[in-house]
């Protein structure tokens, strides 16, 4: 089994952080969300993976320090890493045929902007598998339509009239993942563009009208990461789950002078806290300094220092600054904020 995630893409919607950090690498929960979202593929599938393959952006910005980051990813997991680079984002469909050389045999395809708790038996009889989940506005999302054998026959993106609930959540399986590419390249070869863009949806609709058959996948939750405030919301979530399996969040060698910590939070090594109360719902990610504060509901990254703060749906960067009375804000990488 293979897992290809693409990844080229800066993700606007989440400046200013991803304007120095791709996305996928943000942290939630204390950990990159692309980490999060291969591990827990890895765990739903209970498979053996034998190659890991990250479709990057522009080397400027997806430089090394980021491939290193995902070669030990794949390798913690028992996988091959293979990097592919996609120059010239022309949408899903193009990034995806930018890892061509790995398109073969049963793989998982996975967009890493979205993270899922899931717990359920892949239906390999089927010729592919769309992940989705039930949603209460699906005028709002892309779905899927369904027949009596609960195929899917059919997708619609933000329909008028309802068609189902089961929204396309970006995670899809496909039994020989080769049938997409060569539906793919028929897209490519004949220009075959919706949005302006090459779309994963044009090969998997050419794959249905062959005949081949598409199954659900339904996931218990599904936690977007597209800003900033779905991606604080996340990573409470998040929190929430990893303190119930009680996995450990804190770190043992944190400095505590004269401060409180309501759980659930995670809190990095090294992380200095004084006379600071931090969650609930926080993340501090390691080396940061907490001063005279209160903190919850936020994602703090490394090596920041805040100070005389009350923080709330905030998110600040990686050796940022922040000292002041502010509350809902998001400040990137190196950034300071002072009064």
């Amino acid at each position: 089994m293979k897992i290809i995630v693409p990844m080229a893409g800066r993700g606007s919607r989440l400046r200013p952080h991803s304007l120095t950090v791709p996305k996928p690498l943000i942290p939630v929960a204390g950990k990159p969300i692309v980490h999060r979202l291969v591990e827990d593929i890895v765990g739903v599938l209970d498979e053996e993976i034998d190659e890991i393959a990250f479709i990057l952006g522009d080397p400027a910005f997806f430089g090394d320090d980021v491939i290193k980051a995902l070669e030990e990813l794949a390798k913690s997991l028992g996988a091959k890493p293979t990097i592919y680079r996609q120059l010239d984002p022309k949408g899903t469909g193009h990034a995806i045929m930018c890892a061509k050389e790995s398109l073969s045999g049963p793989a998982v395809i996975a967009y890493a902007d979205t993270l899922i708790r899931a717990n359920f038996n892949l239906d390999k009889d089927a010729d592919a598998v769309i992940w989705t989940k039930k949603v209460e506005n699906p005028e709002a999302y892309g779905v899927v339509n369904l027949n009596q054998k609960n195929e899917i026959i059919e997708l619609v993106e933000k329909p008028e009239e309802y068609v189902s609930d089961q929204a396309v959540i970006g995670i899809y399986y496909f039994k020989d993942v080769a049938q997409l590419k060569n539906e793919l390249q028929f897209v490519l070869d004949n220009n075959i563009i919706n949005g302006g863009e090459y779309q994963i949806n044009d090969g998997i609709k050419r794959m249905m009208a062959a005949g081949k058959i598409f199954k659900t996948g339904t996931v218990d939750e599904w936690m977007d990461c597209g800003n900033k405030e779905v991606t604080v919301e996340t990573n409470k979530r998040m929190l929430g789950f990893l303190s119930a399996a009680n996995s450990p969040l804190i770190s043992e060698n944190i400095r505590n002078e004269n401060s409180k910590i309501i759980e659930p939070c995670f809190i990095g090594e090294n992380v200095t806290l004084k006379n600071s109360t931090v969650g609930p719902y926080a993340s501090i990610g390691a080396g940061t300094v907490v001063e005279d504060s209160t903190i919850k509901n936020s994602i703090i990254q490394t090596h920041a220092t805040i100070k005389n703060a009350t923080l709330n749906n905030a998110m600040i960067g990686n050796y940022a600054t922040f000292d002041g009375k502010f509350t809902n804000v998001s400040i990137g990488d190196y950034s300071e904020l002072k009064q």
